[in-house]
């Protein structure tokens, strides 16, 4: 009896899981093939007769579940059955027999290769994939990110408001989705780098110029707002790529003749 995993499109399934966790530990990607395998065989083996939607996939036995005590020798004129017999070559369609539309359903079921290894990908590093988000949002948050600064020139409250922007900057920045965690992480480091950057430089200018003037200050801040600047402008790029892809991706899944439904992927 052969196993179900034996069928090409079930090895072509899994070899394309394989090559696109090649990132993943070796241990963990092996697991996940494991659970696959296991997903599968199960899906392919158990309840033959049960569609994974909740109908009938016409299996072999389905006729006379339906009707048990019925004998096809009662109807003589219906001809003989197209129906598989039950034997070593079916075995509930767990053999190397099984239709190649039941596999291609219970892969989609399962969910696309892709769609796997990028959920596995983004738990092994601790965050979710990014998701594109509108440009209105993207921009409000890039514009706190910069804004602490120049806030700092503002007589008397100057200080507290930008306070107040930065706080709300990372807040908006740990919420939005379209950056990875990585690119949070450096972010955070750029919008707070002015707490560090504007009392070293100040200092500098102090001692470079027997004392810290107004114009002194200012400069301090203008060359403080460069590493905010810096990091705003890569997370507007990171952001901007993100989007140009979803669209690309969308345009390409609404030129095909035959729309497909979501799939669930495996988490």
């Amino acid at each position: 009896m052969s196993s179900p995993l034996s069928h090409p499109l079930v090895r072509t399934f899994l070899s394309s899981v394989e090559r696109r966790t090649a990132a993943l530990p070796a241990v963990r990607r092996e697991e996940l093939l494991e659970d696959l395998r296991e997903e599968i065989a199960a899906a392919l083996a158990d309840a033959p007769a049960q569609n994974l939607a909740g109908g009938f996939t016409g299996g072999p036995a389905e006729g006379f579940a339906e009707h048990p005590a019925e004998d096809p020798a009662d109807h003589p004129a219906e001809g003989p059955t197209d129906r598989p017999a039950e034997g070593p070559e079916t075995d509930g369609g767990a053999a190397a027999g099984v239709g190649e539309e039941r596999v291609r359903r219970v892969l989609d079921w399962i969910g696309t290769p892709e769609e796997i290894a990028a959920d596995a990908l983004a738990e092994e590093s601790g965050s979710l994939p990014p998701e594109p988000e509108n440009v209105g949002g993207t921009w409000l948050t890039l514009g706190l990110a910069v804004l602490p600064v120049p806030l700092c020139l503002v007589p008397g409250v100057g200080i507290p408001l930008g306070l107040v922007a930065a706080l709300g900057a990372l807040v908006r920045l740990w919420r939005s989705a379209p950056w990875v965690r990585r690119e949070k992480r450096q972010a955070t480091l750029f919008v707070l780098s002015p707490l560090v950057t504007v009392p070293v430089l100040a200092a500098a200018l102090s001692l470079a110029f027997d004392g810290i003037s107004a114009a002194a200050f200012v400069a301090s801040l203008l060359m403080a707002l460069t590493l905010p600047v810096i990091g705003a402008a890569r997370l507007a790029r990171s952001a901007a790529r993100l989007r140009e892809r979803a669209g690309q991706g969308a345009g390409r899944s609404g030129s095909g003749p035959i729309a497909h439904g979501p799939t669930t992927p495996l988490r």
